[in-house]
Formats: C-alpha cells, structure tokens, sequence
C-alpha cells in the first residue's frame, strides 16, 4: 500500500503517519532525502489501525516477540504467505514493483510514481514501468489539446471491422 522500501517500513515510528493528510513521512530514504508518501484511503485505514495503542516513538511493526524487524526477517515470513497463499514466490522487492507497476497500468502521471517511490526523477520509472502505461501519451494529449471544431462529430463514424 505504500511502496516502500522493506528497511523504510521497518524503521516506521508512530508519528512517522499523518492521519489528517493520510501520509506517512519517510525520514531516511535510500537517497538520504525525507519524503512524504501519500496513502489510499484503505493504507491510511491500515495505518491508523497500526497507531492504535501505541506510545510516540513506537516502531508501527515489531515481530511478535516485539523486537524490530533486520534486514532479512521478511524473507521466511514472506516465502510462507506465498506458499500458503498458492502464489508464485516474490521478494519484499517486488512488491514495491506491484505497487508501482499498479500506478502505471492506471495512468498515474510517471513523476508522481517516481515521488512515491523516492526517485530523484523519472528516469528509473520510465524505465521499469513507462512500458505498462502506452495509453497515457495518447489520453494525455488527447484531453490536453481538445477540439479544434473543424470537424463536427455528428458526421464522423468509426469504421465497422
């Protein structure tokens, strides 16, 4: 629901989430900058869940013995839910691609992708996920340029195959 990196989501702290702006604030990121990344109304649902009963400062996810999550507990659990999910296996990893290739295949504009993932600009975004939005060119520049009325609409008729 976020797109984060695993070792973001793991140093999460309660008031690292926004319930009024629905946002949670990554404030170590892989570039070293903050950012915000905005939540669908389900993820801030799940985050403000996540807050509940828990002191400022407290980790959002702990394991069950409430020790914070290193850098390869993810791995067992993760594998698991697969299996018993009955799902091919798939990395932390690539459900940040799940995420983002979500966006694209919806023809979320590639820099708002690359916001929400904590990219500098839109090159890694065009070229993992541009591939999934061939639409976007088309529906963009047909929304932006509109009509020019010079030919009335009443008189043109799509072609039958």
């Amino acid at each position: 629901m976020t797109g984060c990196r695993y070792g973001e989501l793991a140093a999460l702290v309660v008031e690292d989430f926004n319930v009024d702006s629905g946002t949670l604030i990554i404030r170590t990121s892989k570039s070293g900058k903050p950012r915000h990344v905005v939540l669908s109304a389900e993820g801030r649902e799940f985050f403000a869940r996540q807050c509940l009963a828990r002191h400022p400062g407290a980790l959002l996810f702990t394991k069950g013995d409430g020790r914070k999550w290193s850098a390869s507990d993810q791995q067992r659990p993760l594998a698991a839910a697969c299996i018993t999910a009955q799902i091919a296996p798939i990395t932390f990893h690539g459900l940040r691609h799940t995420y983002a290739s979500r966006l694209a295949m919806k023809g979320v504009p590639l820099a708002v992708i690359a916001a929400q993932l904590g990219h500098a600009d839109i090159r890694m975004v065009e070229k993992h996920y541009g591939h999934l939005a061939p639409n976007y060119v088309a529906d963009t520049v047909r929304a932006a340029f509109g009509s020019m009325g010079l030919v009335q609409t009443a008189n043109v008729v799509p072609l039958a195959r």
